[in-house]
């Protein structure tokens, strides 16, 4: 079994980061830290808890104001990377909002060796109009990691994160970086600015299609992000997206058949179909196809998901396509007994539908 994203912040993770604040300070007093970071609610700690309570600790251990134990924590910080090291950022999160001007220049900094993109939001929250323009500037700044955080910090919707009621009523603030980005030579900036453009589609699909449109042909980078930044409306069927990127109606399908191998299959088990399409005498050309799931939920209702079958430009008059879907039981997703539908969608439209009966088993 793979190793839970919390454990990272363990006892070794916690020695070392002893260790190496002792670099910088002898003030850290390490029995005193690592007894007040393994408590009794240890244990019981999801991931952000954990960080949120080492970052604590820390404050309570280094006993000194913040500017002089940021100083401290960013000589530190380069000793470590990936997601761990956004425990340094959280830092500023927790003890650095009255102290704006030092914080602003450690989240820039801190952000070069893991991500600021969390603790970025409270000061957005608490002044959106300076940060903002901070974040504009940053858009600008030579490290790509910063450029990222520009795009990444302020997306209405990030996951794991409070979302931004302000962006998600007017995410108008948010463009100009964007701007700024969409031509980033760093694939690691241009993913964030399409995650971004595809927030901002949940709540104002006209403002995401707009931009599109603007981009569209610009740059085989903007080409890019318009179809990842388009993908939620995609999975809708919005007409307008999907001619964004080349697909129009099907009305040249003459026939489209979703083809279940069995329609009753186990809760945790394997779900195998097969979706035969033709174009009669045209060739099937430039298709999106989706499928859509209704689950039974708990209370016996039905709820959608949508799921990318293929994509492609095709020759071919007829084809088949064969898909396997997993009915585990997962913790985004927990699977109950009773009639479940399969939809096939073709450029937006539905064209077939096939039902099966989910159970626990054989019996």
């Amino acid at each position: 079994m793979a190793e839970a994203l919390k454990d990272v912040y363990n006892q070794a993770f916690i020695n070392r980061l002893t260790n190496e604040i002792h670099c910088h300070t002898p003030k850290l007093n390490a029995e005193k830290f690592n007894a007040l970071v393994f408590d009794q609610k240890w244990n019981q700690r999801e991931l952000k808890s954990r960080m949120q309570h080492i970052s604590r600790s820390l404050h309570d251990c280094l006993d000194m104001d913040f500017v002089a134990a940021i100083n401290i924590l960013k000589r530190t910080a380069p000793a470590f990377g990936g997601f761990e090291a956004m425990l340094f950022p959280d830092y500023v999160e927790q003890f650095g909002q009255d102290h704006w001007n030092d914080s602003i220049d450690a989240l820039e900094e801190l952000t070069q060796h893991s991500s600021s993109e969390f603790a970025v939001r409270p000061f957005i929250l608490s002044n959106p109009e300076k940060m903002m323009a901070q974040m504009l500037a940053w858009s600008h700044h030579s490290n790509h990691h910063v450029r990222r955080l520009a795009s990444e910090g302020c997306r209405p919707r990030l996951p794991w994160a409070t979302a931004f009621p302000l962006f998600k009523n007017n995410p108008l603030p948010i463009l100009p970086i964007l701007e700024n980005l969409k031509q980033d030579p760093s694939d690691y900036v241009r993913r964030s600015v399409a995650n971004n453009l595809n927030d901002i589609a949940k709540d104002n699909p006209d403002i995401t299609l707009k931009t599109a449109k603007t981009w569209k042909s610009q740059h085989t980078h903007t080409d890019w992000i318009i179809k990842h930044g388009l993908r939620t409306l995609l999975k809708r069927g919005n007409k307008e997206a999907l001619t964004l990127i080349g697909t129009h109606n099907s009305d040249h399908i003459t026939r489209a058949v979703l083809t279940l191998d069995d329609d009753k299959a186990l809760i945790g088990e394997t779900l195998y179909f097969q979706v035969d399409i033709s174009g009669g005498t045209e060739n099937l050309g430039k298709l999106r196809l989706d499928y859509h799931i209704d689950f039974v939920k708990k209370n016996g209702s039905l709820s959608r998901k949508i799921f990318k079958l293929a994509e492609g430009n095709y020759t071919e008059k007829h084809k088949i396509f064969t898909k396997k879907h997993s009915l585990r039981q997962m913790s985004t997703r927990t699977h109950y007994p009773g009639t479940h539908h399969v939809t096939l969608v073709i450029n937006g439209e539905e064209k077939s539908v096939a039902k099966f009966n989910l159970s626990t088993s054989n019996l």
